[in-house]
């Protein structure tokens, strides 16, 4: 019935996260080896009489380290959906930073419309938030067409 949503009895909750490969312990687990070979060349080449070799090797780390710490900190994000009884509540979580908003079921839009391509904008009561990040361009309509659905049918 729903393509992205699971239903739990009376409850219905669309999970979308971010699609990734590596988890920042996993990141962390290769980051360590890259580090002490990395050094270890930079290190060898010292002891070589070439000591500008460990500061390269030293600024290599530190970028390095840097990116997967830029990466790891997005990990984890992602948006809930749920539809609970009267109420549609929106979780977004963005590195680290959580935001929710609740919305009554017979008050809440859900916009765009078939065929557009942007984020999908639920809004009622004076609020708004917009979702589908992590949902590709062309099957947002369908996302937010579930989800109307979900409020008109649940």
């Amino acid at each position: 019935m729903f393509r992205f949503a699971r239903v739990s009895g009376q409850n219905i909750d669309w999970l979308l996260k971010r699609n990734c490969s590596v988890t920042p312990v996993q990141l962390a687990w290769m980051y360590g080896p890259l580090c002490v070979v990395s050094l270890g060349i930079g290190v060898w080449f010292w002891s070589m009489g070439a000591w500008f070799v460990l500061g390269f090797a030293g600024i290599e780390v530190l970028a390095v380290g840097f990116a997967l710490l830029v990466f790891s900190r997005h990990a984890t994000d992602g948006e809930t959906i749920s539809l609970r009884g009267s109420q549609l509540v929106v979780e977004l979580e963005t590195a680290g930073r959580h935001e929710r908003a609740e919305f009554s079921r017979d008050r809440v839009r859900v916009e765009p419309k078939a065929g557009d391509n942007s984020l999908i904008e639920v809004s009622g009561q004076g609020r708004s938030v917009k979702v589908g990040r992590f949902v590709r361009p062309e099957l947002r309509p369908v996302l937010a067409h579930e989800i109307r659905r979900a409020l008109r049918h649940a």
